[in-house]
């Protein structure tokens, strides 16, 4: 019983004693939650804040697209005044031609309805209106009382070489929804890469811990057993100083694997908003599947499914309407404003609506500039520059997204072959370990050095694989990502916008 003197005896008591019983009593009023990689990833997709702010994002771009719809169809809208009372000295002509000051109190009462509607092909404005005017004039002795109805109004108002902003709105405007939806999409995709880090941070860490506690462990043993050696004359001191010093090392290695294990734990649990007193364990993915990506498909569905073609056709239009914006203001424009209506005018409220007049309004408008200094011309001259600086931009960007593309499909291509040789490292390492370690215990193997290497290339070859799995993971979300194509299933990646509102 000499060992239970030793004080690395006592401190891997202490560490046995904290395992066996504090903590469980940090978990003795809740079961660890157990979660899948698919279960973490749906979490994330639910509840996570960058999948919020993606929802809220998108939520405004399907409200902005309303809107930008709804300008289009008919507006009806009802003016009024009710009333407009006037008392004022005023200059009142008289008969013979002469003006007088005199006192004036009128009241004007009005009501308008109108409907409206939005010609996008040629910029211009369609209404029909129907009104209803009330003047009440009082003198000082007497008042008097007039009525002026519209029944009907028809007309246009109609610019000719004008900007038709209508035009290319309803050109950029669904575009802009569509990127806005695809970037969606895109989000959704991110925020499970982001979950699979995470999952595998906090797996990585949790696998780590294991390897640090059994490390521990083998090494409390084999350093009672070579102390045993020792005594007997079997191993050389330095070899058991040796092992004094990797128990020394294990023991610094559990409480380091620890405190990076709160510290993912933490960080998991809030991007997936869990409560911070769950425990939880995660459960490794057990089955992989292996498929091969095409490059030229990926490229394909990338340019018809995702934000950046649309993006870069978006850019291209915005451009060219603001080519057409510099080349129609400030030059020569006309504008048509007509109308032809119903009008009658009465002291009497049924006899303003009893045979009523046509009227009939017509205006054209003409703007001619004549000097400017050259403004007109710049405005052309810069928006036309910007139109192929845009080209030569979107030229660029589009053929460093197709080699991207490229580029993370082969690397997603490669990754069969990675985890199948990490995995048959990590089989192959366990197996001399646990061969070495057997062949020391029983004194067929005294070069503590060959159980060293041993035990390292163990612990690397395991966190090895882990890491080979979290590549494949992470390269399989991002070609979803980048192609809003799910290759494995052969299905487009799509949303209904319901459901996101």
């Amino acid at each position: 019983m000499k060992h239970s003197n030793h004080p690395r005896f006592w401190v891997f008591m202490t560490l046995l004693a904290s395992v066996f019983f504090q903590t469980p009593s940090l978990y003795s009023q809740s079961q660890p939650t157990f979660l899948s990689l698919t279960e973490v990833i749906k979490i994330a997709q639910d509840r996570s804040p960058d999948a919020m702010i993606a929802r809220h994002r998108f939520k405004r771009s399907y409200w902005e697209y309303r809107s930008f719809k709804a300008g289009y169809l008919p507006n009806l809208s009802l003016d009024a005044t009710l009333p407009n009372f006037n008392r004022t000295i005023d200059a009142i002509t008289q008969s013979d031609g002469s003006e007088t000051y005199r006192e004036r109190t009128l009241a004007r009462y009005s009501a308008n309805l109108s409907l409206t509607q939005k010609v996008g092909l040629t910029g211009g404005e369609v209404y029909l209106q129907s009104g209803l005017q009330r003047l009440d004039n009082f003198y000082t002795d007497t008042s008097t009382r007039q009525y002026l109805s519209s029944p009907v109004v028809i007309g246009f108002r109609q610019p000719i070489f004008g900007y038709n902003s209508y035009k290319w709105d309803k050109r950029i405007e669904p575009i802009r929804y569509e990127e806005a939806r695809r970037q969606y999409l895109e989000t959704h995709e991110q925020v499970a890469s982001t979950a699979i880090n995470h999952f595998f941070n906090l797996l990585m860490a949790q696998v780590e811990k294991g390897i640090a506690l059994k490390n521990l462990s083998n090494y409390d043993t084999l350093f009672n057993i070579a102390r045993g050696r020792f005594v007997l004359g079997k191993i050389a001191e330095n070899e058991l100083l040796q092992l004094e010093l990797n128990l020394l090392r294990a023991e610094a290695s559990v409480e380091t694997a620890d405190l990076n294990y709160q510290n993912m734990l933490f960080t998991f649990k809030s991007y997936l908003r869990l409560k911070t007193n769950e425990a939880i364990e995660l459960i490794p993915p057990a089955q992989t599947e292996f498929y091969t990506v095409k490059v030229e498909e990926a490229i394909s569905e990338a340019r018809t499914n995702t934000s950046s073609g649309l993006n870069f056709d978006r850019q291209v239009l915005e451009a060219e309407s603001n080519l057409n914006m510099a080349r129609t203001q400030g030059r020569f424009d006309a504008e048509i404003n007509a109308s032809f209506g119903l009008t009658q005018t009465s002291d009497q409220f049924n006899k303003a609506y009893l045979n009523p007049l046509d009227e009939e309004r017509i205006t054209v408008g003409l703007t001619i500039p004549i000097l400017d200094w050259g403004q007109a011309k710049g405005r052309i001259k810069m928006a036309e520059s910007n139109l192929e600086l845009v080209r030569t931009s979107v030229e660029q960007s589009r053929m460093d997204f197709e080699q991207n593309i490229f580029l993370k499909v082969m690397q997603f291509n490669m990754q069969k072959n990675q985890l199948k040789i990490a995995a048959k490292a990590d089989t192959v390492a366990q197996k001399r370990f646990d061969v070495t370690q057997k062949r020391y215990m029983i004194g067929k193997v005294n070069d503590i050095l060959e159980l060293n290497n041993a035990q390292i290339d163990n612990d690397n070859a395991r966190m090895g694989y882990y890491s080979a799995l979290k590549t494949y993971w992470s390269s399989y979300f991002e070609v979803r990502r980048l192609t809003l194509f799910d290759f494995r299933d052969n299905r487009k990646i799509h949303v209904n916008p319901e459901s996101v509102l």
